[in-house]
């Protein structure tokens, strides 16, 4: 039995991570499982989805820099727990012969590393969903769904390894767009970031 493909999508909250896993659901011609963040989240107890548990999953600390307010996220315990156990079970999936499409905010640095050691021996391809800070900002308040600054917390982190197999502007184009871009690219050429990630994770500082 041959494995399935997998597609995990990276960016910060508000910038049409979901949007565009449902475009590539209606344009690929093989099924794709959704198996993103807000999957696992959601699996967890609803009392775990509000403070003060919350922290126990992912934390909002808030530093005052020249009189702003600037936000830093961490993740809990709970967090890379839950997160490890996404990861595996995307691989799982895949050894099943399943195609899996997840979206992700990978702000910590040994998530990004966990990805590249499962994911580097599978057809995976990482895609960077790019979108300027104001606009994040501006989807974030007109939304009523998300935490203002989260955002900006993770703006600075979840692209910090600069290194994709394809990238997309949700600024530029719309969902459908962004994932006719992506589906261009895996039918031209195998995907490599991943392989390229773990090897650069072995080389020595």
């Amino acid at each position: 039995m041959s494995t399935g493909n997998i597609l995990i999508l990276n960016g910060t909250s508000s910038s049409g991570k979901t949007s565009i896993v449902r475009a590539l659901q209606e344009l690929l011609d093989a099924p794709y499982l959704d198996a993103g963040i807000d999957k696992f989240l959601w699996m967890l107890p609803k009392r775990y989805l509000n403070e003060p548990l919350w922290h126990e999953v992912f934390e909002y600390i808030w530093h005052k820099d020249d009189g702003t307010a600037k936000p830093e996220i961490m993740a809990g315990p709970l967090g890379h727990q839950l997160m490890s156990g996404m990861h595996h079970a995307i691989a799982v999936l895949a050894r099943a012969g399943n195609n899996v499409i997840a979206d992700h905010v990978l702000v910590e640095k040994r998530w990004l590393q966990e990805c590249a050691d499962l994911f580097s021996d599978f057809q995976a391809w990482f895609v960077g969903i790019r979108c300027p800070l104001e606009v994040l900002e501006r989807r974030e308040r007109e939304r009523s769904d998300r935490t203002l600054g989260q955002a900006r917390a993770q703006f600075h982190l979840v692209h910090a390894h600069g290194l994709y197999d394809v990238e997309v502007d949700t600024s530029v184009y719309d969902p459908k767009e962004c994932a006719l871009q992506i589906k261009h690219h895996l039918q031209h050429g195998p995907p490599s970031a991943f392989k390229r990630l773990k090897q650069r994770e072995r080389q020595p500082v």
